[in-house]
């Protein structure tokens, strides 16, 4: 058995280090945090907080107590957000009329807002929350005639499950998400016109399903095998509609996926140890993704004493870096992360930046 799993922990990492050139385009998850993203976008081994309940269900087996996180705020902006806002001052960044003005004064420029919340109540093999999300990403052609937009806003009950077997070293873990969605993917919405979403937006409701596993080994660093299949079955947005707006489209199919990953978890002392984490993503859907680089993604982290974290990763061919201070009942991250958004001939890299402050009970 020991020889077996070795041989696959070998196997996975010989797939996470092949990359081809080949072009390249964004991939937006239904939820990705701030420790995920500091650590290169690898989570789904080594999710150990209410994050489990949507990164990956088989993560509930690996909490020790029951809490709740009532207010977890999360913003996130490029870097490039002072010149978007010079260019046209805005209150809600996530309106696409509102920072019309510095997408006009910043043309060929991409602008990226994210904003989210998750309160929830989880422990030891179940849990369930309430998820809320923003995301907007925009650049407005050079001519100023149309606006390349992608737009989301997510209201996601979410409801999860784990079962422990052989003392908990396989955990099998699912999840069910009642998602409203409000969506907009268009590359050329036209500048001229209203762009109010409930005149260009698509709205729907859908019933997604996660399937999680993770496999660890009793031994020195704990070897882990994890994966997690994704929107079992695909998810779209039929169930029902004129929820949020009226408007007879839908958004767009989600397709089932598969991501894989392993990790390790070394104990330097009583009151430090480390996370090590390498993640391969859309291994149903590879042949959609021109760049396979988009789908690989690895990250380190280090625990002071369960109150101070340091973290450090690789995502999409750009660096990651991120801190956590963590009390009983407080948590503060800062991260910064950088997200292709050219193609391999042409790579251009968004550098972004998160804050998260949390309160649990």
């Amino acid at each position: 058995m020991k020889r077996i799993l070795w041989i696959a922990l070998i196997n996975i990492i010989f797939l996470l280090s092949w990359v081809p050139v080949v072009n390249a385009q964004e991939r937006r998850e239904f939820y990705s945090g701030a420790r995920c993203l500091a650590m290169g976008g690898a989570c789904i081994a080594i999710t150990n907080d209410e994050t489990a309940l949507l990164v990956n269900p088989a993560g509930l087996g690996k909490l020790r107590n029951f809490f709740g996180t009532v207010f977890d705020p999360e913003l996130e902006v490029t870097g490039k957000i002072p010149d978007f806002y010079r260019g046209g001052a805005f209150t809600n960044p996530f309106s696409l009329s509102e920072v019309k003005g510095g997408l006009n004064k910043n043309r060929g420029d991409y602008y990226h807002a994210k904003g989210q919340v998750f309160p929830s109540f989880v422990g030891r093999n179940f849990g369930v929350g309430l998820y809320g999300n923003y995301l907007l990403d925009a650049q407005m052609s050079d001519d100023g005639a149309t606006i390349d937009t992608y737009y989301r806003n997510d209201l996601a009950l979410a409801l999860g499950f784990n079962f422990r077997f052989f003392d908990g070293r396989v955990k099998l873990g699912f999840n069910t998400k009642l998602i409203s969605r409000i969506e907009v993917d268009n590359a050329a919405v036209d500048a001229t016109q209203s762009l109010d979403y409930k005149d260009i937006g698509t709205e729907g409701v859908g019933l997604s399903t996660d399937v999680g596993l993770i496999l660890a080994a009793p031994w020195k660093m704990i070897p882990t095998l994890s994966a997690v299949l994704r929107d079992v079955g695909n998810t779209s947005f039929t169930q029902a509609s004129g929820v949020r707006l009226e408007t007879s489209d839908r958004p767009n199919l989600v397709k089932q996926d598969l991501d894989v990953a392993v990790a390790l978890f070394p104990i330097h002392s009583n009151r430090v140890r480390s996370t090590f984490t390498l993640e391969y993503r859309g291994l149903l859907t590879s042949q959609d993704e021109p760049d396979k680089a988009k789908l690989m993604h690895g990250g380190l982290e280090l625990n002071l004493a369960d109150e101070l974290f340091l973290r450090a990763g690789y995502n999409q061919r750009y660096w990651t870096a991120g801190m956590e201070y963590a009390t009983e009942h407080i948590q503060w991250q800062l991260t910064t992360y950088g997200e292709e958004i050219g193609t391999v001939d042409q790579p251009r890299e968004d550098r972004r930046y998160i804050v998260k402050f949390a309160f649990r009970f």
